[in-house]
């Protein structure tokens, strides 16, 4: 069924990366915008909790029997298919996928305000989905 080490290695790394982003959202937009260490910081966790998030994604919806997800968006579709996921939790997070791969394709057109916009606003987005995921797990037990 499901494997426990991926299931925690993930939320840990998720939950790491958001008490971080935490730490930097408390910063005046104005002091991130020029704190090189703080942008490079910030968009690192933000990726690495975007990486951690579809790769615990896909761990569920591939030993739930759901399929192999093509891409990232059909994992949070599957997720939702799948009951893990209420609908208006996945449509509203689904650009997670995008973003994970701007992060990652268009890294030289991410700019500092957009991320910061994302740890004033988005965060619980990632500690939500954790939630969701452990209580997916725990009615499977």
């Amino acid at each position: 069924m499901f494997n426990n080490s991926i299931i925690s290695e993930r939320i840990g790394i998720i939950t790491k990366s958001v008490n971080r982003l935490k730490l930097l959202a408390s910063m005046p937009l104005e002091q991130f915008q020029v704190d090189e260490d703080a942008i490079d910081i910030a968009e690192n966790r933000l990726r690495r909790a975007l990486e951690a998030l579809f790769d615990l994604g896909r761990h569920i919806v591939i030993k739930s029997g759901a399929g192999v997800p093509v891409d990232y968006r059909s994992v949070i579709d599957k997720l939702r298919e799948i009951h893990c996921l209420p609908d208006d939790f996945a449509q509203n997070t689904i650009g997670m996928a995008g973003y994970r791969n701007r992060l990652i394709h268009d890294y030289n057109k991410v700019m500092p305000e957009e991320i910061y916009e994302i740890m004033q606003n988005r965060l619980t987005d990632l500690t939500q989905f954790c939630n969701y995921v452990l209580d997916f797990i725990n009615k499977k037990k």
